[in-house]
C-alpha cells in the first residue's frame, strides 16, 4: 500500500494530468521500458501510481516515491 497523503495525490494529478506526455527516467522494473521511452499518462490512480501508455506499447505503472519520470510540454 502506498503512503500518498491527499495532498500529494492532488498535486501528482495536477502535475500529471490524462494525456501529458513523460519521458522515462527510471523505473524499478525487470520488464521496464529503456531509459528515455516517451508515453502519454492515461490515468493516475489512488496509490499515486501514474499509468502510462508508452510509445513501445508498454502500459507499466509508474510507481509512487520509486519510479521516475519527467513531463513533456
Amino acid at each position: 500500500m502506498s503512503n500518498i497523503t491527499k495532498k500529494q495525490l492532488q498535486q501528482l494529478r495536477k502535475q500529471y494530468p490524462i494525456g501529458c506526455v513523460v519521458k522515462l527516467i527510471s523505473m524499478d522494473d525487470f520488464f521496464a521500458p529503456k531509459v528515455g521511452t516517451l508515453g502519454k499518462v492515461f490515468y493516475v490512480d489512488d496509490t499515486g501510481t501514474i499509468h502510462v501508455n508508452w510509445d513501445n506499447g508498454s502500459t507499466l505503472g509508474v510507481v509512487f516515491g520509486v519510479d521516475k519520470i519527467e513531463r513533456i510540454d
